[in-house]
């Protein structure tokens, strides 16, 4: 039993973690678009339905399958470090962490160039028809999530007191907005309908207003309210008040870039990931260790099988955090780390017993480098004070217990009748990190965070380098076909939770909205990826639904289990293309009540 069931189709299918979004991508198919279209209109719409997950200032790595060429590729959203920071930058403001908000953790934005992109080189409409859907709801509203509204009241005292702007886009008369009430953003509208002006006049070719609307964001004057709010100090998680090291030129100097994907095959599909500048070879060593189990003999969530698929997580994960980092600026061992022969090797090391280590490989006899775990003092204050110290876009109100779940990120999927396939997970730029630029309606991202200060290590800090990102879109094919495209919400889980929604689909035969709603589960054993990097050694986050016995069991094997609530892990979207009958189909998980799929 399903609470939906798997849509299909033989025109499209799209599915994101906003309805809205959703309804774009599929309007977006209707007036002719092909799948990059719909996907870049429901990336726009995101960035105004989901403000407290994802904005135009944010990151976006998007894995497309273009039918024509016959390949995937990715297209790299994710802004580098400005040129001004550098690890002595930081130590000069006595700082032996980047914080996780304001604007020293500042980014060149990513998204909008991003969508740009996608839509210059492979789309077929014209960018006000693409834009339109987000420009009417920035303009006449858009109903408030309730996870929103629940941010926006936790945060609405340092909206109010320090950052005013924050307070002028996302407070009513003062007040937060109540849970599925209207809100608006006319400065975005603003700023958008701006962008699309300067497009327009600069001729009338498709791709030459295109390439204005990127000059009017990177280079114009999106780029100059950006440099001037820069110069600002504004208060961050450091309690002090800081401006930036992000500038107008490092807006202007930045393209984004269409790069070859990493792939790997499991039992006859070709897995695409994001290079390693992304965790998204993670979910590849992964793989590459689970293949050698017989996965569906021990039977879908039970305890052999959750505790191997944990085991094997820990391992390819404490390799993210040894090797992971932008190719430009690193040698990543990546042959080696996909090889069955270091698969192999690594996958002695998983017993009965859960492992208390975090244990990366030597991949070609190479030393790996750990940066120890933080040691966080939480500040002693008002509620949205541990808000903005932490990281994650999530704001969990003091009320909530510890073991509520967290989730973040967006996530949408596309396919067309021409064969053309899209995933992509938009983050970054949300509500609660950075304070929203004047006149534009929207703040910077925070990505920055997650680079180290310590030097000589693959993530470490460099100017023009980008941070290793949580982002982690899934692409799958198979006989020269796009067959499965599919993404989640979550942070460094996400490769957790699409790894149980994919392994269900590919080793026990599920159909793909059955996938989506198993029961999900992450370890935490690996540092975070954001400010302050915390972890539990062994713990594992499941939801309460699982069997008692199997919770049981997990325990005896030496996991400390966290029971969750139900429903409350990811929001896994998915798409895909019937290998046999030529079906589109889409899923969408029911976790948070938003993430709706579409098909015809």
């Amino acid at each position: 039993m399903t609470t939906r069931p798997e849509l299909r189709g033989t025109f499209g299918a799209v599915s994101s973690t906003h309805w809205l979004a959703s309804a774009a991508g599929m309007a977006t198919l209707e007036a002719g678009g092909n799948a990059f279209d719909a996907a870049a209109a429901a990336g726009f719409v995101l960035q105004v339905v989901e403000p407290h997950l994802n904005g135009p200032a944010g990151d976006v790595p998007i894995l497309f399958f273009d039918a024509a060429a016959g390949r995937v590729q990715v297209i790299c959203g994710q802004g580098p470090m400005p040129r001004a920071a550098t690890p002595a930058a930081f130590r000069a403001l006595g700082l032996h962490r980047i914080p996780g908000s304001g604007l020293l953790p500042a980014t060149v934005p990513g998204a909008f160039g991003a969508w740009l992109k996608l839509l210059e080189h492979h789309g077929t409409l014209r960018l006000a028809q693409v834009l339109r859907y987000a420009v009417g709801y920035a303009a006449d509203g858009y109903p408030v999530l309730p996870k929103a509204a629940e941010a926006i009241s936790v945060l609405a005292e340092l909206f109010r007191d320090h950052w005013p702007e924050s307070g002028r886009t996302y407070l009513v008369d003062g007040a937060p907005p109540v849970a599925g009430s209207r809100l608006r953003n006319p400065a975005l509208a603003d700023t958008y309908r701006r962008v699309l002006k300067e497009a327009g006049a600069a001729g009338p070719g498709r791709e030459q207003q295109i390439r204005a609307a990127h000059q009017a964001f990177y280079g114009g004057f999106v780029a100059e309210a950006i440099d001037a709010h820069l110069r600002t100090d504004v208060l961050d998680a450091t309690g002090r008040r800081h401006r930036g090291l992000l500038d107008g030129d490092d807006l202007a100097r930045w393209e984004p870039r269409t790069e070859d994907t990493v792939s790997r095959a499991y039992r006859g599909l070709e897995v695409h990931k994001p290079g390693p500048w992304s965790q998204g070879p993670v979910f590849l060593q992964q793989l590459a260790l689970l293949e050698g189990f017989d996965l569906a003999a021990m039977g879908l969530d039970g305890a052999d099988h959750l505790h191997t698929v944990i085991e094997c997580a820990k391992l390819a994960y404490a390799d993210r955090e040894a090797w992971y980092g932008d190719p430009d600026f690193t040698d990543v061992p990546l042959d080696t780390l996909l090889s069955d022969a270091y698969a192999a090797d690594r996958r002695r090391l998983v017993g009965d017993r859960a492992s208390d280590r975090l244990r990366p490989g030597a991949p070609d006899g190479r030393a790996p480098r750990l940066l120890p775990p933080d040691r966080p003092e939480p500040p002693d204050g008002p509620p949205w004070q541990r808000q903005v110290y932490e990281g994650l876009p999530t704001v969990v109100p003091p009320s909530v217990a510890a073991t509520e779940a967290r989730g973040d990120t967006c996530c949408l999927t596309v396919t067309d009748r021409h064969g053309n396939m899209v995933a992509a997970t938009p983050s970054g730029g949300w509500l609660k990190s950075s304070p929203v630029i004047p006149g534009l309606g929207f703040p910077l991202g925070t990505r920055g965070q997650m680079a180290w200060l310590e030097e000589g290590h693959p993530n470490s800090l460099a100017p023009g380098k980008r941070p290793r990102t949580t982002l982690s879109p899934t692409l799958v094919v198979r006989e020269g076909r796009a067959r499965l495209a599919f993404g989640t919400p979550g942070g460094d889980q996400q490769d957790q939770w699409t790894l149980g929604f994919f392994l269900a689909h590919a080793d026990f035969g599920l159909d793909l909205q059955q996938a989506v709603e198993t029961l999900a589960f992450h370890t935490e054993h690996v540092p975070s990826s954001f400010t302050p990097r915390l972890h539990r050694p062994l713990a594992v986050r499941i939801e309460r639904r699982r069997a008692a016995e199997t919770a049981a069991e997990l325990a005896r094997r030496g996991h400390v289990v966290v029971s969750v609530p139900d429903w409350s892990l990811g929001k896994v979207c998915a798409v895909g293309a019937g290998p046999d009958d030529g079906l589109l189909r889409a899923a969408a998980s029911p976790r948070g009540g938003q993430a709706y799929a579409i098909a015809r």
